[in-house]
Formats: structure tokens, C-alpha cells, sequence
């Protein structure tokens, strides 16, 4: 029987971001736009009018349509990421004005333009040079002095590790960073065997709609996930789909925690 391997039995710091830039985002698929869409919504009616909240996204890397999500409501967004190489492409277009913008992330804001409150938010390319914190650290140890007002983390829980431990250990760790009562967008590969970034082999924990439900159960309030279909033009071999949870932090005592 093979063991399942953790987040460190692999190779972080060898991430091939540029690659996997190229690969993801050069050309908007239409499962990305689905799930912009429906983010954009979420956040746009959970929080409506609200400005200067603190955001955060978890395990960025070069993907930051998440942080566009966020950003009309939000005077910081922490990008969170652990691989050094990340980091660096995070740090390099930041000081650079987010050149990425014109090729990737201009066609994701236009998406999330047909929404009142991002059609009104005024040059958001600079004004995500402005508000963009980028901080290096691990998931698993994750825990802010002052939790954040609103959180997204997409295909992180599940793609950098094969235990369901660690799995449930990163979803609760970032639940545990956001206030209760604070609206989340989480993003999943369903039924992923891994992946390949150029010549490294990455990890993934075979998950569905249950078990993301059962890791969310005593956590989260209002939460509906849903079932991204890929389409025609799947983005690798090895996954049946994509999952898309979207709630709120429950405002009671919570319960479970992390468990690294």
C-alpha cells in the first residue's frame, strides 16, 4: 500500500511559476470565468457597500484574480504564498505595476465589470499595486494577530498534499484567519492524481463534493458548493472537475481547529 505523501516530501521552492503562468491564464477558459462570475456576486452582495476591510488570499501564486475579487472592499490584500519562486514573480510585477495585467488579469477585471461596484472602482491595476501585501509563510501556520474581514484560497488545500489530514488542516487554518461571520471563496480540483509543473511531479488529495461538505460542516454558515464543469478543453489530464465553495465564517464559538 502506498503512503500518502505530505506537503513536505516535495519540492516547493522548484515551482516552475512561469510555466504555469503561461499555462493558466494567458487565455481566460471558461471554467476561470464561471467561477469569477460567481465569486464577483458573492462578495458584491455579501458586502455590498463595505470599504477598508482587510483581505486575504491563501497560497496565490501566480493567479490573481482572487485578489481582484476582493479588492473594491478592501484598503489591504494579504497575497499569501509559500514557494519561493511564487514569491518572487509576486514581489518582481508588483514593483513593476503588475505588467501581467495586460496579457491575464485586464480580461478577468472585465469579467467582474459587469457588477456595479467593480464597474465603478476607478484604475484597479494601480490601485492593486497599492493595496497588494504580499507575505511569505505556510498554511499550516497561519494565524494572524488580528483575523482578516473576507478570504479566498483557490486549489491550494487540496493540491499540495495526498493526506485528507493535512487537507482538513489547511481549509481550517484558513477559516481560523477570517472573523466569523466573514464571507469566503474557496476553489477545489475534484478528484485531482496530481500534477506536473515542467519537470516536478506536485501532490493532490482526492476530494469530491462530500468531503469538501464534511470538512465544512461545523465551520461555516450559508455555504453553497458547487461544481465547475471543465468543458471540452480540460486544463490537464488527471481531474473530473472544479468546486467552488462559497459562505460565510459561522458566527458561533468555532469548533474543530487546526490539526497540524
Amino acid at each position: 500500500m502506498t503512503v500518502p505523501r505530505g506537503q513536505n516530501d516535495f519540492d516547493w521552492n522548484g515551482f516552475d511559476t512561469a510555466v504555469y503562468y503561461a499555462h493558466n491564464y494567458l487565455s481566460l477558459r471558461d471554467d476561470d470565468r464561471e467561477i469569477i462570475e460567481r465569486v464577483g456576486d458573492h462578495f458584491a452582495a455579501r458586502l455590498r457597500d463595505r470599504q477598508g476591510l482587510r483581505g486575504i488570499d491563501v497560497g496565490t501564486g501566480p493567479n490573481l484574480y482572487p485578489a481582484l475579487t476582493m479588492l473594491p472592499f478592501c484598503s489591504t490584500v494579504t497575497l499569501f504564498e509559500h514557494a519561493r519562486t511564487n514569491l518572487d514573480w509576486l514581489f518582481e510585477q508588483k514593483d513593476n505595476g503588475w505588467p501581467s495585467w495586460d496579457d491575464a488579469w485586464g480580461q478577468c477585471w472585465k469579467v467582474l465589470s459587469d457588477l456595479p461596484v467593480y464597474q465603478q472602482f476607478d484604475d484597479p491595476q494601480n490601485r492593486l499595486v497599492e493595496r497588494a501585501d504580499i507575505q511569505p509563510g505556510n498554511v499550516y501556520e497561519l494565524s494572524p494577530e488580528k483575523p482578516y474581514d473576507v478570504g479566498t484560497m483557490f486549489f491550494v488545500a487540496e493540491s499540495i498534499t495526498e493526506r485528507e489530514s493535512e487537507f482538513r488542516s489547511g481549509v481550517d487554518h484558513f477559516l481560523d484567519a477570517l472573523v466569523p461571520g466573514a464571507p469566503f471563496a474557496i476553489a477545489f480540483m475534484e478528484h485531482s492524481a496530481g500534477y506536473h509543473v515542467a519537470d516536478h511531479e506536485f501532490p493532490a488529495t482526492d476530494i469530491d463534493g462530500g468531503t469538501v461538505r464534511r470538512c465544512l460542516a461545523t465551520r461555516v454558515d450559508d455555504v453553497q458548493i458547487e461544481r465547475i464543469k471543465t468543458g471540452d478543453k480540460p486544463l490537464r489530464d488527471g481531474y473530473t472537475g472544479m468546486l467552488l465553495a462559497l459562505g460565510r465564517v459561522n458566527t458561533d464559538t468555532k469548533e474543530g481547529g487546526p490539526a497540524i
